[in-house]
Formats: C-alpha cells, sequence, structure tokens
C-alpha cells in the first residue's frame, strides 16, 4: 500500500485509477483498507478543488414541490396567501424569517438553502 496525499491533477487521475481497480475489494482487507484511505483523500481534494454550492432557495422550494407532489396552494397553506406563493415562487418576494422556519418545520428543507440571498 503507497498512499500519498493527492495535491495535483496528476495525482487525483493516479488516486481514481487505483481505486477503480480496488473498487471490489473486501473490507477488511489490505486492499479494502487501501480503498477506505483512497476515497477519502479523494473526497477531501474534491470538496476542495471541485466544491459544490448550496442549491438556490427557489429551486430547493420547487425540486421538494415536485418530489412530494405539493402544489402551490400546498405552499400558499404554509406561507399565508395563495397570491404570496406566487410570488415566492416568480421571485418576486423574498422569504421572511417566519417563512423559512415554515418550510424547514413542515418540509424539511434546511435553512442553510432557505436563508440564502435570490
Amino acid at each position: 500500500m503507497n498512499i500519498k496525499l493527492i495535491k495535483t491533477e496528476k495525482d487525483y487521475e493516479e488516486a481514481l485509477e487505483r481505486l477503480e481497480l480496488l473498487f471490489d475489494a473486501r473490507k477488511g482487507s489490505v486492499e479494502g483498507d487501501e480503498l477506505e484511505m483512497l476515497g477519502i483523500l479523494v473526497d477531501q481534494y474534491e470538496n476542495k478543488n471541485f466544491p459544490i454550492g448550496l442549491p438556490d432557495p427557489v429551486e430547493a422550494i420547487k425540486f421538494r414541490m415536485e418530489q412530494s407532489g405539493y402544489k402551490q396552494s400546498d405552499l400558499a397553506d404554509i406561507i399565508g396567501l395563495k397570491s404570496r406563493a406566487s410570488e415566492i415562487l416568480n421571485r418576486k418576494r423574498k422569504l421572511s424569517l417566519d417563512m423559512i422556519r415554515l418550510l424547514h418545520d413542515r418540509w424539511n428543507i434546511p435553512t442553510d438553502v432557505l436563508i440564502q440571498a435570490y
């Protein structure tokens, strides 16, 4: 097992190639331990070099609605008025702190997603 930090794109590509070779390694074996360590190093490199930002708040609401079969009227039931729900979905009104709390509590949308500016 020859594991080293992933510092360059070349190191990253080599680690991915090695991961592919070790993919079916048995847990607890030397190869399995190497697979786990390489996975951690690759994950750290990717998080540093290819960060994925949080989703847009309105898109997160729309996604939750689509995934859960909710309609605009369901959103209106949470935040108050149907017209207000329409304004939020069309980006004409910002979410208030109370709306953020309600959407988090009822639809389990993370507050760090909802609180972002859009």
